[in-house]
């Protein structure tokens, strides 16, 4: 009986009780290696970092609600996948350790090192992203690596302490040094090779007679230089000339994408801070559901099938077990509608954050960008407009060096045959 009644007062505490609470701790932080020497020019690689891949699982993306479920809203994620490369980018760059450091299309080619990634998981209390890089010449410095964090809660303070350190900065950290860690594996004259291998691939891909027979790859299968165009030498002017309008539009392509970041951060900034807060409340929610449930199920089976230990003409002992039986049942089915409330207050913070997510998806709209005349759409078919750019490159190639297809001389007119008219005059007389 005591051990009944310490069942049903334990219940009732715990249905009382309320939310389960998790301590967050600080999360260390991870700084970019700084240069601490001068990079010879020679040496000093440009870097590209593209478009991440929004990572949209492609057996749900047509499915909301199993996406909804996952925390994947498409449009967000796209953003993010535009907005993420910049904050690598910005890394990248404040570290001295590389030359120009680009945000680049997906089809963007002929770059000393490009990195890429895709995003396995973000919202405003995790980040979790895969990545890979590669340079000019065929060697692989980081092959699909994951790099995750919690969120730092002290960038969350202030709109100010947001901008001067990203909740999720040590990501972009982490990556930068694992940039430098494999960088510096290489050799002075690996460096410079991988530099004249990015200008090399471009001016074949333009011109692959002329460049024939200028790089070959090795035993190891990274591209070396085996011989440079004699010095000027007209074809490799106009192919540099060619790269200096190319580089205009990565600049562009690079600038817009700073845009968009600046345009882009204060919206989502609050909206990851109140992401985290309703992921929080949320999470808060189910647990204390899930505990209450439990132990209310738990109180209210333990009183109905709690055995009888009272004799047959014990009133007083019957009477008492039943009170405890009734009131132990009771607890447990307040238990149990508690539970279920707590569930749907959960359901209710995953509905505010959709809709803050889809009133935040209204503020980053894709944006057009005109370049000499070509209009980029810098969404999902900046690619293709991309990939139009690199053919009107190959045209201006060919139109300056006089390769392209003439059209063919239009045939003169055809010359009527002579009209011959009979002579009636008559001949003088001799």
């Amino acid at each position: 009986m005591n051990k009944l009644l310490a069942a049903t007062v334990l219940a009732a505490s715990f249905a009382a009780a309320g939310c389960v609470t998790s301590e967050t701790r600080p999360v260390p932080k991870v700084e970019a290696k700084q240069s601490a020497v001068h990079i010879p020019d020679a040496e000093l690689l440009d870097v590209g970092v593209r478009v991440f891949n929004p990572g949209i699982p492609k057996e749900i993306e047509g499915d909301d609600e199993a996406l909804a479920k996952k925390r994947i809203y498409p449009d967000l994620r796209k953003a993010e996948a535009r907005y993420i490369p910049t904050l690598l980018r910005e890394t990248l760059e404040g570290t001295s350790q590389w030359g120009a450091v680009r945000v680049i299309p997906n089809t963007a080619e002929f770059v000393d090192v490009i990195v890429d990634g895709q995003i396995v998981e973000s919202n405003g209390g995790y980040l979790e992203l895969a990545v890979s890089a590669h340079d000019a010449a065929g060697r692989t410095w980081i092959k699909g690596k994951r790099y995750s964090s919690l969120v730092d809660l002290g960038a969350y303070k202030t709109t100010a302490s947001m901008k001067a350190r990203d909740p999720f900065q040590n990501v972009y950290s982490e990556i930068a040094n694992d940039l430098v860690a494999a960088r510096d594996k290489l050799t002075s004259l690996d460096r410079e090779n991988i530099r004249k291998v990015a200008n090399l691939r471009f001016a074949q891909d333009l011109a692959p007679d002329a460049m024939a027979g200028m790089t070959a790859k090795d035993k190891n299968g990274v591209t070396q230089v085996v011989r440079l165009p004699a010095d000027g030498d007209p074809t490799l002017g106009r192919i540099e000339r060619i790269r200096e309008r190319d580089t205009a539009v990565v600049d562009t392509v690079n600038d817009y994408y700073a845009s968009f970041h600046d345009n882009m951060e204060d919206s989502y900034g609050s909206w990851r801070q109140t992401s985290f807060t309703e992921l929080e409340k949320e999470m808060r929610a189910r647990s204390s559901a899930r505990t209450r449930t439990v132990l209310g199920a738990a109180a209210l089976l333990a009183s109905i099938f709690a055995p009888n230990t009272c004799g047959t003409y014990s009133y007083d002992c019957r009477r008492i077990q039943n009170a405890a039986r009734n009131a132990g049942a009771m607890g447990g089915i307040a238990a149990v509608l508690s539970g279920i409330k707590k569930y749907a207050d959960a359901r209710t913070h995953a509905d505010a954050l959709k809709e803050l997510t889809l009133s935040f998806q209204s503020e980053v709209a894709p944006q057009v960008v005109e370049v000499e005349g070509h209009t980029l759409r810098l969404t999902g078919t900046a690619e293709d407009q991309y990939r139009e750019w690199r053919k009107l490159l190959k045209q201006l190639y060919l139109e300056e060096t006089g390769a392209a297809a003439a059209p063919p001389p239009e045939a003169p007119p055809a010359t009527p045959p002579p009209t011959t008219t009979a002579n009636t005059a008559k001949t003088p007389p001799g």
